[in-house]
């Protein structure tokens, strides 16, 4: 039986509270994977590592939801329910949460739908929606629970440039008012339109554009 290899060894970064990180690397070289391991869907094999306050090596699998209420995960493929209105995806979520009393839901529904400029879209099915309305709608849904920490998986890999732009001017929206971004993304034109910090997956590393490298002489 073949040993597994870690796809990122000696991973070291730590992001300031309100910050947007880039996370780029070709296909393969750990972006989801790093993606996944901090939001606990694969586990820390070894070392430390904390998010929004939690432990990862010592998260018990009943902590996991705990963790995630702290975050927002914005997928490239939407992952919306297809058999549910805008609202019932929303619904949905804070019913997962522990969200209590239905006004209440009610009015967190309509919050973050303004907020994503889709105010008018509640009572529609996903299906309905344009590619960057429904990437609008994960946004919002990653928002419900104020999460300290944004979460996003290429969320312009499936959009034209120009929805691109709207979708990471609501980005900025969303980091402006407080909340942590890391974005995995190919898409270096948006890099150069948007810059910030970068963490780079190559050659099994993890190098940072705020760490100059080390060259040796």
């Amino acid at each position: 039986m073949q040993e597994q290899q870690p796809v990122l060894q000696n991973v070291s970064f730590a992001m300031d509270k309100g910050e947007f990180v880039y996370l780029v690397g070709r296909t393969g070289s750990g972006k989801s994977s790093l993606l996944k391991t901090l939001y606990a869907d694969l586990p820390l094999q070894s070392g430390a590592g904390t998010v929004a306050g939690f432990a990862l090596p010592k998260l018990a699998g009943a902590k996991v939801p705990f963790l995630r209420r702290k975050l927002g995960i914005v997928f490239q493929d939407f992952q919306l329910l297809g058999d549910r209105t805008v609202a019932e995806n929303l619904l949905f979520v804070l019913n997962a949460t522990g969200w209590k009393g239905k006004s209440q839901k009610q009015q967190r529904i309509s919050d973050v739908l303004v907020r994503v400029g889709l105010s008018g879209a509640a009572n529609r099915m996903p299906h309905r929606l344009s590619g960057g309305e429904q990437q609008r709608v994960v946004i919002a849904r990653a928002m419900l629970n104020e999460p300290v920490l944004m979460l996003a998986d290429e969320p312009t890999g499936n959009l034209d440039p120009e929805v691109s732009a709207s979708i990471m001017q609501l980005f900025g929206e969303i980091n402006n008012a407080g909340t942590a971004i890391l974005m995995a993304t190919h898409n270096f034109q948006l890099i150069d339109q948007y810059p910030h910090r970068v963490l780079s997956c190559k050659d099994g590393e993890l190098h940072d554009s705020a760490r100059p490298a080390v060259v040796a002489v």
